[in-house]
């Protein structure tokens, strides 16, 4: 028989000290730097907004009716550009230049749209504009990736839209005030005043902490991604101005355009991400999808208002303020992280309920339907965006290395801003043929005397709705495949 066993005396150990609490974004250590790049989404959502606004008003009064939706496509046409310019520029000396050049351009083409004289001027600053915005808006993504750590990024990307808030409300109220007592010229010059703040916050603390080459060395320009971006560019350029012209022989350079997108679409996007492969191409496509349905739908909404609806810019612009919240607070859903487990299926939601927000917009054409249905549904397609737009981002930094950060960011731009591209061509298009260019015949547009033109409308519309249903699907698409599945 063998001896009982003595107890077990546990051996002294020192008192763990307690787990401090996570710093967040507005930490001591990300403070600086996260007021910085919030106040440059703070003035890209600003100038969103106000000129939204603006544009029916603009577009009137410099005869350009016929041309409202390439004064939106420009700005995504040049960003195309600027966006693959970055990746590769933030890869090699880190993002400050890139970040730095965009916001400059990014004003220059404010001060050109607002001085214009005719449309093609307008258009011509929209598309210096956009070409800002793409070197922005990827330099801040290389940001993102390099200072803040993975659990932090979620959080981040959630300011980024709560950052929308503030202008989605007083942006269309100030600009339409604005439009209405002073002109329409001075909502696009007003604007570059607030470039100042920017540059003084964010770039030091960009200098400080996310400057530079990763691991010291610079990445050699990839000159064959540069000459695809160009590519990408022009043809889109081509496809919209073939779009917007509407004879036998823009057929010429519609199919040009073509010739010239398709090779660099397939070049700059990773492979597989019109099959909807799993994983990274599955993310950017989305991206895509997404944001091209929808701001090619909202891209209408102000101008339906006015139009057909008889309101100012002011309520037509501020119509659409809910959705600033709305947009913020799905932004809010996705950052917790208890939701990280069910992304995907928030995602899908999201996606539900962009194609049933714009679905229900030109409800409001049918006069006996309230005007504050649109304003309600617009709430909800904001929410769905919020739970998707964040997402992707947070996905794109999780699946990319550290030194592909540029790249891949530059590619999930490329997918937003080329399907507004795309979309905003093709609702162009449809608007045109079905009579839309004569909506602003009327001497004034807010007169409410201006001819009805429903059904171009709602050919802008309908489609877009089921567009967002085919990114519903894409969302499911996000699931991990079941490990006995090849891809």
């Amino acid at each position: 028989m063998s001896a009982p066993l003595e107890p077990r005396v546990p051996e002294k150990t020192a008192p763990v000290p307690p787990t401090p609490s996570p710093v967040g974004i507005l930490g001591p250590a990300y403070r600086t730097l996260s007021v910085g790049i919030i106040s440059v989404i703070f003035l890209i959502a600003f100038e969103a907004t106000a000129v939204g606004t603006a544009m029916p008003v603009a577009a009137r009064e410099l005869d350009g009716i016929g041309l409202y939706a390439f004064a939106f496509s420009a700005y995504f046409t040049t960003s195309l550009f600027g966006m693959v310019l970055s990746g590769q520029w933030a890869d090699r000396e880190g993002p400050l230049r890139p970040l730095t050049g965009g916001i400059a351009a990014f004003a220059a083409g404010l001060v050109l749209s607002g001085t214009a004289g005719t449309m093609w001027v307008f258009v011509l600053g929209r598309a210096v504009q956009g070409f800002g915005g793409g070197l922005v808006i990827v330099a801040l993504y290389v940001v993102v990736s390099r200072a803040y750590e993975e659990r932090l990024r979620p959080a981040i990307m959630a300011a980024f839209a709560a950052s929308w808030v503030v202008p989605s409300i007083v942006g269309p109220l100030a600009s339409g005030t604005v439009t209405e007592h002073l002109g329409w010229r001075w909502v696009f010059l007003g604007i570059p005043v607030l470039v100042v703040v920017p540059l003084v916050v964010a770039l030091p603390a960009i200098r400080r902490t996310a400057s530079g080459p990763v691991g010291g060395e610079g990445v050699a320009f990839d000159r064959r991604r540069i000459r695809l971006a160009f590519g990408i560019s022009a043809g889109a350029g081509l496809l919209q101005y073939a779009a917007q012209d509407l004879r036998w022989l823009s057929l010429l350079p519609a199919a040009a355009g073509a010739a010239l997108l398709v090779p660099a679409v397939l070049g700059l996007l990773p492979r597989g991400t019109y099959r909807a492969r799993r994983g990274l191409p599955s993310v950017v496509l989305l991206r895509g999808v997404a944001a091209g349905s929808f701001i090619a739908a909202e891209s209408f909404v102000p101008l339906m208002l006015v139009t057909q609806r008889g309101l100012s810019p002011t309520l037509a612009g501020f119509s659409l303020a809910l959705g600033g919240v709305t947009w913020a607070g799905g932004s809010w859903v996705q950052s917790k992280g208890r939701m990280a487990p069910y992304r995907e299926r928030l995602m899908v939601v999201g996606m539900v309920m962009v194609a049933i927000a714009i679905a229900a917009a030109p409800a409001v054409l049918i006069e006996s339907v309230p005007v504050w249905t649109l304003a309600l549904a617009w709430a909800v397609g904001c929410l769905g965006m919020g739970l998707v737009i964040g997402s992707t981002s947070v996905l794109l930094l999780k699946l990319s290395a550290p030194e592909e950060v540029g790249a891949n960011s530059a590619s999930l731009q490329i997918s937003d801003a080329l399907a507004n591209v795309v979309l905003l061509a093709a609702g162009g298009a449809a608007f045109a043929a079905l009579g839309g260019g004569a909506v602003g015949a009327a001497h004034a547009v807010t007169a409410g005397g201006a001819p009805s033109h429903p059904a171009a409308f709602v050919v802008v519309f309908l489609p877009m709705a089921c567009v967002a249903l085919v990114g519903a699907w894409v969302a499911a698409r996000l699931e991990p495949a079941p490990a006995s599945a090849a891809e």
